[in-house]
């Protein structure tokens, strides 16, 4: 399947770049200039277009991301409909990380929708070590309609994306993860019928999942904090990005590390301390950031600063006790699991509209 014709030079994207840390301290999308970010060369499309890559929402436009809930909530409500959709489509899944979520979520998707997934366990062979990512991906669009991967490096993604001329999805990265952003942005739509004058709080480590949430936040016009211990701020390179899009959407977008900061959001959302791959093995980073977050830990007494009734969400697994007490992720403002449904009903909009024969 021949990959979108966008032109991959444009600047206008907000395409992935390189990692650099931001500076310390509190800043509004207005406060700093934003520059335009290395470019990825693989194919991008603003509209999703059949046969783009999926590797990060940096360069979607809103208009796309809402005809793609419009299609999340037609499939949530009824699937019957597209039961056929990736009919004689075979889809690899490349799994570098263990996974629950993700795995299940996108192999019961594609079944659910007439596709094969075909899953691949790369946790002991890292992808490039047994043989070349590009001689890899040249061969699985020989066999193979899409690719999706969770890996350890974005920069496997867009080597992965540069040679194959099938779509290639990111199921995570040490960079970003788009479908859980995806989905987390539509569980928001759903549970307040709007995400118009909405915030967003993410508080924790400034990860691959705050980069994503950033984007999506961005793009829509949602209000969005990010408060982080001094030194775990997202890189300066995603806020740039973020900038620039909140610049166009009207969204205000507060880098900081002033817990205060959460009155006025309606969510609060938090991810773990320490990746996957993040100091592997090294007890002592561990200790290190455990002690620089406790301070962020959410609780009954952080989700008061909140609005009344503010949602709390995780992109799970959660470290109970660490980044959140059982009081806070078991409550009846906790929709973690609402997230985590709406994983596969996001994906699979996603593959309807990259994939699908309707």
């Amino acid at each position: 399947m021949p990959k979108s014709a966008a032109n991959p030079g444009t600047k206008s994207s907000g395409k992935s770049s390189k990692p650099a840390k931001s500076g310390t301290g509190e800043k509004s999308h207005a406060s700093r200039k934003a520059s335009p970010p290395a470019s990825h060369a693989g194919s991008h499309s603003a509209s999703l277009a059949p046969g783009s890559d999926l590797l990060t929402l940096s360069h979607l436009s809103r208009a796309t991301i809402e005809n793609l809930f419009a299609l999340t909530t037609e499939l949530k409500r009824d699937i019957r409909p597209f039961r056929h959709a990736l009919d004689g489509k075979a889809i690899v899944m490349l799994f570098e990380k263990p996974s629950l979520r993700t795995r299940v979520s996108f192999e019961v998707g594609i079944n659910k929708l007439g596709g094969t997934a075909i899953y691949m366990d790369h946790g002991k062979q890292r992808l490039g070590e047994r043989e070349s990512v590009k001689d890899y991906a040249l061969n699985l669009e020989r066999w193979v309609e899409c690719i999706v991967a969770r890996v350890y490096l974005q920069t496997v993604l867009e080597e992965m994306a540069d040679a194959s001329r099938v779509p290639v999805i990111n199921a995570l990265s040490d960079r970003f993860h788009p479908c859980q952003a995806l989905a987390d942005m539509f569980t928001l739509l759903e549970q307040f019928g709007t995400l118009r004058d909405r915030r967003l709080a993410y508080i924790g480590d400034g990860n691959n999942v705050c980069n994503s949430l950033m984007h999506a936040a961005t793009i829509l016009g949602v209000g969005m904090v990010v408060v982080t211990p001094e030194g775990f701020e997202p890189p300066a390179s995603v806020i740039d990005d973020c900038e620039r899009l909140a610049a166009v959407s009207g969204s205000e977008l507060v880098i900081t590390s002033d817990r205060q900061k959460l009155h006025g959001c309606d969510a609060v959302y938090t991810d773990v301390w320490l990746s996957m791959g993040q100091g592997a093995g090294a007890a002592d980073e561990a200790a290190k950031r455990r002690a620089r977050f406790e301070p962020y830990r959410v609780t009954p007494e952080l989700m008061a600063l909140a609005r009344k009734n503010a949602r709390f969400m995780h992109c799970l697994p959660a470290h109970r006790g660490e980044e959140v007490v059982d009081e806070v992720i078991d409550s009846r403002v906790s929709i973690v699991y609402d997230q985590a449904e709406n994983r596969m009903h996001a994906q699979n909009a996603l593959l309807v509209k990259l994939l699908g024969n309707q």
